[in-house]
């Protein structure tokens, strides 16, 4: 189950919080709605809920904060929005990286395709799915880990009812096998339909907590739902006849040629229209929200159609249902963190009448219908000291007297929660911080990169690209004459920075993190992109692999093909081949790894390439000039002096291998990628560890 309470958004500057200590609860083996008329308030509750925004507040899921839970995607399956996946992957290749991700094994992917009805679209693009289909692979996503709770962020928006309704299916199956379901929507309607409780927010509180019974009974009201091109004048006709008869019925007109009819019946509405010739489209009994309450002006005498605040008191909550929470003042002011259940107070209904009728004591200014919590409390403060300075006989004349209060705002009357009405009340001490806490790297981070890397195109496009420009400046370079063979073998005239092959392994590398932070799949259960170290080597590892091949398939590509065209002569290999061989290799895989380091650095790709390219067009003239110019101390030698300060022996030839590493770190572009990549590597692991300083 999930017990959320006092959730509490930060304030911005001197506004009142959007979300104000919000608590509920969501039973296991039941689908819970949180209906709210601005959908950003609800989805503000769930980021909270979940962690991935700072406030006020604490929320258990089966019992353990969500921090405390070792892998969360296998306690909460999270849909917020949108399958966050990039638009190339199929949909079968995207559950098989997040199945890596998750810990589960490949085949758990095929089992969730069948559940979900799309095993005959495993092959589609994500950028092609539909918008119904799009909500069956983030429900899919969402299952892949066989969690006990969904959280779903409005997940029928814009869904056909056919789609809807097999969403809803799924999700009350989830609830029979044992699980929890919560989930938001702003349609009254859909919440008492497909719902067992519905938690009821209005302007950042917990204004209602009851069963769709209940909140269809005392939060919607029937009503008729007509159509005619002739809408205006029927809205005329029929508000005419009510004021003239004296009845309590409401009209209202909605978008278009509709009207609603709240108080009237079908056939009363028919003869209406038909006496006065109005042609009629649609004329139906339809269970309507209660919505805002009518004008002043126009509003009926009679309570035969009462608000949702009065049809609360009307019909009190059963025994047998949960008790309704009341949305107390903001914490800054004093109130409770953790509201408690309604059972200590009584709000007389509109048929009783006072025990004990005194002389009411003089009322304190009314609180208007709209007032803030924290307005609502400091009235509530002024009514309590003069009610202390009245004159009364006995306590069942001061209870009396606090009972008929008329600053009640409507929400207290809807809630009929506990009221602070004693000044010595110990104050609740504010809920607990919520921290967002980084994402958890992927439990088999190796594999969810190869698949990652694997199941888009662009890593085969790059490869082909560079394949094919190096071919093609080898040979124009072979037919000037004037360039030396590695260069020629490399396919890098003097005019680039770095030859096609390092460019390629540089974007593949700055594409390693560039694609996370542009297409977050593993933020979907904590928000943000995980800076583990196992992921980060994961990353390193297959970049560098990915470059190796590069490197490889570049100098056989090109030596073939020179040795095709011009013959054996242009393809002698010179006698310090090794050498110049661990230079090409050792330079093609540093351009990866800083365009991967960059790009996770600076959270863009083309962050990655720009500091890949800075290095031989920025630094590398910057270290030539510093090294030019006459020395008094030379590093020759270097490989002799290592030797003696070794502790152990070195085998006989090392010191040629390291005298070669020397005087390839001695180039100057050599030396400036090293130190970038050492740089790029110290900014990581600093941003790396600042949340956890934090």
């Amino acid at each position: 189950m999930i017990q959320a309470t006092g959730l509490t958004s930060n304030p911005k500057k001197d506004l009142p919080p959007t979300i104000d200590d919000v608590s509920f609860e969501a039973r296991a083996g039941r689908v819970t709605a949180l209906l709210g008329a601005v959908p950003a308030e609800t989805t503000e509750v769930l980021r909270l809920m979940l962690q991935l925004k700072p406030g006020r507040g604490v929320t258990y899921f089966r019992g353990r904060p969500l921090n405390r839970i070792a892998h969360p995607s296998r306690e909460v399956g999270i849909l917020l929005g949108d399958v966050p996946g990039h638009p190339a992957r199929t949909v079968r290749g995207q559950l098989r990286m997040l199945c890596a991700a998750s810990g589960v094994p490949a085949t758990r992917a095929d089992e969730v395709l069948e559940v979900v009805g799309l095993v005959s679209l495993r092959d589609e693009r994500l950028g092609t799915l539909s918008r119904g289909m799009d909500r069956r692979l983030g429900l899919a996503c969402a299952l892949l880990a066989d969690p006990h709770t969904l959280v779903l962020n409005a997940p029928t928006e814009a869904l056909s009812a056919r789609e809807a309704a097999w969403l809803h299916a799924m999700l009350r199956a989830h609830a029979q096998q044992g699980g929890t379901v919560l989930f938001t929507t702003s349609d009254p309607k859909e919440a008492a339909r497909t719902a067992d409780r519905v938690i009821t927010l209005e302007q950042g509180c917990v204004v209602a907590d009851q069963d769709a019974a209940e909140f269809a009974r005392t939060r919607l009201r029937p009503r008729v739902a007509i159509r005619s091109p002739h809408a205006a004048r029927l809205f005329a006709l029929l508000s005419k006849e009510a004021r003239v008869a004296r009845r309590s019925v409401e009209v209202v007109r909605e978008e278009g040629n509709r009207l609603s009819v709240y108080g009237s019946s079908t056939a009363d509405v028919g003869e209406t229209a038909y006496k006065h010739g109005v042609l009629l489209h649609q004329l139906a009994d339809e269970l309507g929200d209660s919505g805002p309450p009518p004008p002043p002006q126009e509003r009926p005498s009679t309570d035969a159609h009462p608000t949702p605040a009065k049809a609360a008191l009307a019909h009190p909550t059963p025994s047998n249902a949960a008790p309704i929470y009341l949305a107390p003042a903001h914490p800054a002011h004093g109130s409770s963190a953790h509201p408690a259940p309604a059972h200590s107070t009584h709000e007389p209904s509109a048929h009783e009448t006072p025990t004990h009728p005194t002389p009411p004591p003089s009322p304190p200014a009314p609180t208007p219908p709209t007032a803030t919590p924290a307005e609502a409390k400091a009235a509530l403060e002024t009514a309590k000291a003069e009610a202390a300075t009245a004159p009364s006989h006995n306590e069942d004349q001061k209870q009396s007297e606090a009972d008929s209060k008329p600053d009640r705002t409507e929400k207290e009357n809807v809630n009929s929660g506990p009221q602070p009405v004693t000044s010595g009340l110990p104050l609740h001490p504010l809920p607990p911080p919520i921290t967002v806490h980084p994402a958890r790297s992927p439990l088999r981070p190796l594999r969810y990169e190869l698949r990652r890397a694997a199941g888009i195109p662009t890593g085969y496009l790059t490869v082909a690209f560079v394949l094919a420009v190096s071919a093609l400046l080898s040979v124009i370079l072979a037919r000037s004459g004037h360039t030396p063979l590695p260069r020629l073998l490399a396919a890098w005239p003097y005019d680039l920075p770095l030859p096609p092959a390092a460019l390629g392994a540089g974007l593949l590398g700055a594409l390693s993190f560039g694609d996370e932070f542009k297409h977050p799949a593993l933020a979907a259960d904590r928000g943000t992109v995980p800076r583990r170290l196992g992921l980060l080597l994961a990353k390193l590892v297959v970049c560098a692999a990915t470059a190796l091949l590069i490197a490889a398939l570049v100098l056989v590509c090109d030596a073939a093909l020179l040795h095709v065209v011009y013959g054996e002569e242009v393809t002698r290999l010179p006698s310090d081949w090794p050498s110049l061989t661990a230079s090409w290799l050792c330079l093609v895989t540093g351009c990866s790894w800083a365009g991967l380091l960059a790009a996770g650095v600076f959270r863009s790709t083309a962050a990655g390439l720009a500091a890949l390219l800075a290095v031989p067009v920025v630094l590398v003239p910057v270290v030539q000039k510093a090294l030019e110019g006459p020395a008094v101390r030379t590093a020759a030698g270097l490989p002799a002096r290592l030797r003696d300060l070794a502790l152990v022996q070195w085998p006989i030839g090392t010191e040629r291998y390291v005298a070669g590493a020397v005087r390839m770190l001695a180039q100057p572009i050599a030396f400036t990628l090293a130190l970038s990549l050492v740089a790029l590597m110290a900014a990581y692991l600093l941003t790396s560890m600042r949340s956890r300083v934090r």
